[in-house]
């Protein structure tokens, strides 16, 4: 993939977590929902991958970091989700 192509996958990742932010802080998401966690994580997925081309340790471990919050919440949200369809039925 040539250096242009990284680099808009990249920004698309920067783009994903900024408006995630800006949505969340708008309280147009909520922070405990699954759009919230899974568009952090794929924003930073996505920035993950162009660090693999442009390497920066300081931003891999920022973003691997954030991939693992993103996981722990949408862990979260299912187990959550879940337990209430559980409870539902009960």
């Amino acid at each position: 993939m040539n250096s242009f192509a990284v680099d808009v996958v990249g920004i698309v990742g920067v783009a994903m977590v900024l408006v995630t932010y800006f949505l969340l802080q708008s309280e147009k998401i909520d922070s405990k929902g699954f759009l919230y966690s899974f568009l952090n994580f794929l924003g930073a997925l996505l920035i993950v991958y162009s660090l693999l081309y442009n390497w920066n340790l300081a931003s891999f471990i920022i973003e691997f970091f954030w991939i693992l919050i993103s996981l722990y919440g949408l862990k979260k949200w299912y187990r959550n989700k879940t337990q209430n369809t559980f409870n539902d039925k009960i």
